[in-house]
């Protein structure tokens, strides 16, 4: 007899965006003549930079030729890859970080998933709350929680609640935990963490002997100079903090799949019997045995996003985002809706209207305006009475959407 593994069964529900898939595609079938705007799905509309783009096209021409063909990658990416990533998000902010602590993926939400594997299932897990679901559901999947309540907070896990009284930024745990996770700019609220909240958590965590799960795949959207991008900024942090980056919203690449985690090696956990042991070495162990690489064209795709004529086009696309971002944020605020985010990140965070439930308020959006976004409860308990809207599109659907949401 074949047994499932039982954790699955904790699971609240389907995950948070097939089950607005599920949604929008009943709502669509039943009004086939509806135009639906998408503002739910971080998904980027603009099309890969021509710099990039031809970047991968030489590498596919190469791939034809038995002198320069490539198989299989490096286990931890290509090496022409880790130093342009080093080279260009690292050392420009004085970032201490070597090519060899670099691991390329096809994604952080991937990494940010499995990432757990390498952690006991004794750990206590503390997470932001609201929070990407991936953060939660991989390790209730993992059997680090008990079960659900009926606000979806499983038991065993420490949730920091995110609200508008404090900025939306994680307080300190007041309880023991073991590893944490944080997002800035945050997935869902749109939220940035200063330097000082950052030393206050380095701090924490040096003493608690904890490690820090830090995702700042957004972190291409920060423009307040204030703001650090990377929680190695933080004297302290390279003991206590794993960084996961992403191509996917800056560079275009949701579609092609390219992303890195940063492993420094110092960084250390513990053995049952208390004997420090090298994360790095242990991801370096995971990340051979259960992933093959990423694609060399899209390796040099990625590499060509930091040459001067792709670091340019990045930072157009970007912009692009972050004007469609200004745009939502002053269009909603006119209509007497209390919006956060939007100014250093692609998310916008909105209050329901009339205390409406997120649910509520997705559906009203989705049947009366033919506009999509993300409610908030899906996020997690603390999310309820929220929205999340994405800035990814075109700028004359932005402006249409806001307008149907105006006539609401």
């Amino acid at each position: 007899m074949a047994r499932v593994n039982d954790n699955y069964l904790k699971l609240k529900a389907g995950y948070l965006f097939p089950e607005i898939a599920r949604r929008v595609r009943a709502f669509a079938e039943a009004n086939p003549g509806a135009d639906i705007i998408r503002l739910g799905i971080g998904d980027v509309v603009k099309a890969i930079p021509p710099s990039i783009a031809a970047a991968m096209a030489a590498a596919v021409n190469e791939m034809t030729d038995d002198a320069t063909f490539q198989g299989y990658p490096p286990e931890q990416g290509y090496a022409f890859l880790r130093q342009a990533i080093v080279a260009g998000d690292f050392a420009p902010r004085g970032v201490e970080v070597d090519p060899d602590e670099v691991f390329v993926s096809d994604g952080s939400k991937c990494d940010s998933g499995n990432i757990q594997e390498i952690f006991g299932l004794d750990n206590v897990v503390a997470l932001t709350d609201p929070v990407y679901p991936v953060y939660c559901d991989s390790n209730v999947m993992a059997g680090r929680t008990g079960a659900a309540d009926e606000q979806g907070r499983y038991a065993g896990l420490v949730y920091l609640p995110c609200t508008a009284a404090n900025g939306f930024v994680p307080p300190l745990p007041t309880q023991h935990a073991d590893i944490v996770y944080l997002c800035s700019p945050n997935n869902p609220t749109g939220a940035v963490m200063s330097r000082d909240d950052l030393r206050a958590w380095v701090a924490w965590a040096r003493a608690a002997k904890a490690v820090l799960l830090f995702d700042a795949a957004y972190e291409g959207y920060i423009t307040d100079p204030a703001i650090p991008h990377s929680i190695y900024e933080i004297d302290g942090a390279r003991e206590v903090a794993i960084e996961f980056r992403s191509f996917s919203k800056n560079a275009g690449f949701t579609g092609l799949r390219c992303g890195y985690t940063v492993v420094p090696r110092q960084l250390q956990g513990y053995s049952a019997g208390g004997e420090a042991v090298s994360l790095h070495r242990l991801w370096l162990r995971r990340h051979a045995t259960k992933f093959n690489g990423v694609a060399y064209p899209v390796q040099r795709g990625a590499a060509a996003a930091y040459s001067s004529e792709g670091a340019a086009a990045v930072r157009q696309l970007i912009a692009f985002y972050l004007e469609n971002a200004r745009v939502m944020r002053e269009r909603l605020s006119a209509m007497g809706i209390t919006v956060y985010g939007g100014v250093n990140a692609p998310y916008l965070w909105l209050r329901t209207p009339a205390n409406q439930d997120s649910w509520s308020f997705f559906d009203l959006l989705l049947q009366r305006a033919h506009v999509v976004g993300t409610p908030g409860a899906g996020f997690g308990a603390a999310g309820e009475g929220f929205l999340r809207l994405s800035a990814f599109n075109h700028p004359g659907r932005i402006a249409e959407a806001m307008d149907r949401i105006a006539r609401l």
